[in-house]
């Protein structure tokens, strides 16, 4: 991918002077000094921008990196944004996890708001991005930011920009305030006192460690059987991965009433480097692995493991023969989605309206779920501010009520309280339904095989390719290209049923056709009895995600299934990212 040297090297130079700090000044000089062009180019070509998850990127000095002078100028144009829309007396709140810097870039973003006449509310410490959305609404803010990369390694820092309703922000908000950061060309457009100083006035304020109980209340409330767990045995294991999680999730166990939970003690602590993993991604089998080990250790029912900000929820759990199974994030959405509906209808409280929302690529068990207990399931956009979005125009026309959303990347949420994906109420009803599992001789092992007995043989898997660097995210841009402009008859041993371009193709997101989904760089393939394939480039990292679902009468079927679909693509994928 051409790129204009003369451009990337005025941009660099730039940064070598004035208001940036020495440290920065100094490391940039070098790279011009030694005419690295390859390292200026990953740092100046293009800037850092907003995806489905806001802003990330790796820890660098540096246009396209994750530093103190990006967070600064993207936050002038939040503001910007915020004060262009004339609220009245603005307010925000801030949160950051446990990541390098999130504190620092945390306070420069309060600093920089408060500075603009925005009263800006700011956790004292590290805590998850669910409660970040629970505060916006609890104190009436317009705008919310987070400090995360979420499950990225340890290299990434990012920035999750909210709305007035809790949720990431969705079109037009979010193309708006990426205008307005664009338009802030330097630091010298950036308004901000010292942080101290705000506080002392009152400008800024502190979120304290009370606020916690407010946001566990909320998951409480949303348990069924609130006393099962004092009169359980179940044993738990916890991990936060390094994380957030570990500040309440080990607290709301123990409140409940769980005697028997054993945390896994090194990756308790808040360690930005996360020692002992190379990813906190709990989708990944080896992240899992300390915490397996103090499963089978103590002869626990099951291990509940969060990322660092606590959004997304890994869950392995004990099968009969002793071992263990690794439960994936279609299958846990299938699990608390089957629970809640069941718990809800055999109490009387699941309303004639209940609504059920997943992503595109979230397994279709979910839709056959729903409508085995009457529900409707709704389908949006991968990225869960668009089903915060669902939730939004159900409360708005009153058509349905929202009862769970969830997508497969390890990502669930109950109920409205908060309009993002919350690992600490999913994980006190994971923890609930499976006490009330063992409260009857079962477990979530013997619940999950129910499921597929009664619906099917769902199996789901997911192939991310990273391509690094400038080049590789030419190469993801060519891959799509290719599919969009490709039709194939079958993949593998079945037949191609209809290809659907989201880009291009009117989709509605219910059965009833009322809803249309925004246009969106997205890729289906549907192959019938509800097997399909979907691919995407990522929204936050430099990779392109091909999604595999199938449904067979077997385990061993489906698996055969996504195993001829994944050797379909294989050597078109390579070929493109040579």
């Amino acid at each position: 991918m051409p790129f204009n040297k003369e451009e990337i090297l005025k941009r660099a130079i730039e940064w070598t002077k004035s208001p940036f700090g020495e440290e920065c000044r100094n490391e940039i000089q070098k790279l011009i000094d030694d005419n690295n062009e390859k390292e200026l180019a990953e740092r100046f070509a293009v800037d850092l921008d907003f995806g489905t998850g806001g802003m990330r990127g790796i820890i660098r000095n540096g246009a396209n990196g994750m530093n103190i002078y990006v967070v600064s100028k993207a936050t002038q144009g939040l503001a910007n944004y915020v004060n262009s829309k004339n609220f009245d007396s603005p307010k925000a709140a801030i949160a950051y996890d446990s990541r390098k810097y999130s504190k620092e870039f945390a306070q420069e973003a309060a600093a920089v708001l408060a500075s603009n006449g925005i009263k800006t509310y700011i956790f004292k410490d590290i805590r998850p991005t669910p409660e970040l959305s629970f505060a916006v609404r609890e104190f009436g803010c317009v705008t919310g930011i987070v400090i995360t990369a979420s499950h990225n390694p340890k290299e990434y820092n990012g920035y999750k920009v909210y709305w007035k309703d809790g949720a990431q922000v969705i079109n037009p908000d979010d193309k708006a305030i990426i205008s307005e950061v664009r338009k802030v060309v330097t630091l010298n457009d950036v308004k901000k006192d010292d942080f101290e100083q705000l506080v002392k006035k009152g400008a800024i304020e502190y979120i304290d460690e009370t606020f916690d109980d407010k946001f566990l209340n909320s998951a409480y409330n949303l348990l069924m059987h609130k006393d099962m767990a004092k009169f359980s045995d179940l044993k738990i294991v916890y991990t936060p991965l390094h994380g957030t999680g570990g500040v309440l999730i080990p607290k709301a166990l123990n409140a409940l009433g769980y005697k028997n939970v054993f945390l896994v003690d090194k990756q308790m602590i808040p360690d930005p480097d996360f020692s002992t993993v190379k990813s906190p991604n709990p989708e990944d089998k080896v992240a899992l692995e300390m915490g397996i080990d103090v499963l089978l250790k103590n002869d626990a029912d099951i291990l509940i493991a969060t990322d660092p900000d606590a959004d997304r929820m890994g869950v392995v759990v004990r099968d009969k023969t002793g071992g263990y199974i690794i439960i994936t994030g279609n299958q846990i959405g299938a699990i608390l989605e089957y629970y809640l509906l069941s718990e809800l209808k055999k109490s009387g409280k699941l309303p004639k309206n209940a609504a059920v929302v997943k992503t595109v690529v979230t397994s279709n068990l979910q839709d056959v779920i729903g409508e085995y207990f009457g529900v409707k399931v709704f389908n949006v956009l991968t990225g869960f501010k668009f089903i915060a979005d669902k939730i939004n125009n159900f409360e708005k026309d009153g058509n349905y009520t929202y009862i769970f959303g969830c997508e497969e990347s390890y990502g669930y949420l109950p109920e409205t309280y908060a309009r993002d994906k919350d690992s600490i109420s999913s994980a006190l009803i994971i923890a609930e339904c499976a006490a009330f599992l063992k409260s009857i001789n079962s477990s979530i092992a013997d619940y999950l095989e129910t499921i597929f007995r009664k619906f099917g043989y769902f199996y789901d898997e997911t192939e991310s390719i990273t391509i690094g660097g400038i080049v590789g995210m030419q190469k993801i841009r060519d891959m799509m290209t290719f599919f969009k402009n490709k039709n194939f008859s079958k993949i593998g041993d079945d037949e191609v049923v209809k290809k659907i371009d989201y880009e291009k193709d009117t989709v509605y997101d219910s059965t009833d056709g009322v809803y249309t989904l925004p246009k969106s760089n997205v890729i289906q393939y549907l192959l019938g009895d509800n097997s399909k394939i979907t691919i995407r480039p990522s929204g936050t990292e430099p990779k392109i995600k091909l999604y595999y679902s199938t449904k067979a009468d077997s385990k061993s079927e489906a698996v055969k299934k996504v195993k001829s679909y994944k050797e379909f693509f294989k050597p078109i994928i390579e070929g493109i990212s040579k």
